[in-house]
């Protein structure tokens, strides 16, 4: 129901930064969880940051400290900026969303609970 497009993907080397972007077509009154996951060859779908409305946001322990996601809310866009970018990093990312009325499933980030996804943007880092 929400349309994504994912942006903003490339390749860099070992300790850059992209900045992935993510545009959605709900309104800025929307009530909603957004999460960007991530998918390597051969690897399950894992989630790398969540934001809901309630303000919380949430890092996979593998990038705390390197990504922050944030929202432009003017222009109804999710951000991930990623620095130190480490060839692990490596994967095809999509972000998500799903409506969000509260609770804390958001931080879980469980593919399962994302209904809209976006087309997916590949990372490649290389060492």
């Amino acid at each position: 129901q929400v349309q994504l497009v994912a942006s903003g993907g490339g390749s860099v080397q070992a300790g850059g930064s992209l900045r992935l972007s993510c545009s959605r077509s709900s309104d800025t009154n929307t009530r909603i969880c957004m999460a960007w996951f991530r998918q390597a060859p051969g690897n399950e779908r894992e989630g790398v940051a969540s934001f809901d409305s309630d303000g919380t946001s949430t890092y996979a322990d593998s990038v705390k400290g390197r990504f922050t996601i944030s929202k432009d809310n003017g222009k109804n866009i999710l951000y991930l900026q990623m620095d130190s970018l480490k060839p692990e990093d490596t994967a095809m990312y999509f972000c998500a969303a799903e409506l969000y009325y509260g609770g804390n499933w958001c931080s879980f980030m469980k593919p399962a609970g994302f209904a809209s996804w976006g087309q997916g943007t590949q990372v490649t880092v290389s060492s």
